[in-house]
């Protein structure tokens, strides 16, 4: 098991749930805009947000946001190490550093003031920090290396990060960092790309990683909107069995399909949304391969030409005409939960 940091109040490693955060990208010293953003990403599910902070102007706004947002804030810091000793004065609840970029004096004098303020770092480095030396191990093996710098100042409150583009290397340099140290990891493919292909590499590398064992808090990186990352994150985490929620199952349709499977599945995932514990639906099309599927599910609906059959907890519940199939599987979720 990793150590135990707080980021405020979000516990990170030593067997507490895997957390989601993300980032805004927003201008940082446009306080409005990026309080926003940070609001809507707690909202959509984050319970941590890094925003940049690349001048003074920014930690300005970081003052107000680490007094006024919803969930802890993260300062992200590169080049210069007097914005990470304003951003831990400003009341950044966690520092992110690439110590490779702030010069070894920049590094001991944010873990000295780290230390003294009781502020967690994270040491994130990444492939472009290697000169020359592009392997995972050589990834794992420089991040441990970075640590010791800010032990010799007192600080134990780390969390490490090894991200690559690459998802194989990413993978190998977060098991060989795993084996090498007993600090939470956090974990995520950088640069993924966008929506939909960035959603599935981030899925491959971060789920990978997941069902090792390896992992304590994650972002999904997505180029756009930052709130369309905390879906997915979520959705990964659900897939790895490490958070409860509604799981939707539904069948890829065929000639024998009464029922518009995918039209009504995205309305059920919607209308589950927010379930807060596990429940499985299946949406299947024909009597064919539906009847067991749903009778598998707790909730299920079987497609017939004009007239559904719905079931619960492995029994028919009752039959309903398809244009009611919707109301009625939300009337059922009802009943479920008692």
């Amino acid at each position: 098991m990793t150590k135990q940091v707080k980021v405020g109040n979000v516990a990170i490693g030593g067997g507490a749930p895997v957390s989601i955060q993300s980032m805004t990208n927003t201008l940082t010293s446009d306080y409005e805009a990026t309080i926003r953003q940070t609001e809507a990403l707690a909202a959509a599910g984050a319970e941590l947000v890094r925003v940049s902070v690349p001048d003074f102007d920014s930690v300005s706004s970081l003052r107000k946001l680490a007094r006024n947002a919803s969930v802890p804030i993260i300062a992200d810091i590169h080049y210069d190490h007097k914005l990470a000793l304003a951003s831990i004065d400003a009341g950044a609840s966690k520092i992110r550093v690439n110590p490779g970029n702030l010069g070894p004096e920049g590094v001991k004098e944010v873990a000295r003031l780290a230390a003294e303020r009781r502020i967690p770092v994270r040491v994130g480095v990444n492939a472009g920090s290697l000169d020359g030396m592009r392997s995972a191990r050589a990834l794992a093996e420089l991040a441990c290396d970075n640590t010791k710098i800010f032990e010799d100042a007192g600080l134990c409150d780390l969390v490490l990060g090894v991200k690559c583009s690459d998802v194989r290397r990413t993978v190998a340099a977060y098991r060989e960092l795993h084996a090498m140290c007993d600090y939470p990891l956090h974990i995520g493919l950088t640069e993924a790309g966008t929506a939909t292909k960035g959603a599935i590499r981030s899925a491959v590398a971060i789920g990978a990683l997941l069902l090792d064992g390896i992992g304590d808090t994650v972002r999904v990186s997505l180029a756009g909107d930052p709130v369309k990352e905390i879906a997915v994150a979520k959705d990964i985490l659900r897939s790895a069995g490490l958070r409860s929620g509604a799981r939707v199952v539904a069948c890829p349709t065929c000639a024998r399909t009464q029922i518009p499977v995918e039209e009504l599945a995205e309305k059920v995932e919607y209308a589950l949304g927010d379930v807060d514990f596990d429940l499985r639906v299946a949406v299947m099309g024909c009597a064919v391969n539906g009847i067991g599927e749903s009778k598998d599910a707790d909730i299920g609906v079987c497609g017939g030409k004009e007239r559904s059959v719905l079931f619960m907890r492995g029994k028919q519940y009752k039959t309903v005409a398809n244009s009611d199939v919707a109301e009625e599987l939300k009337k059922m979720l009802e009943v479920y939960r008692g």
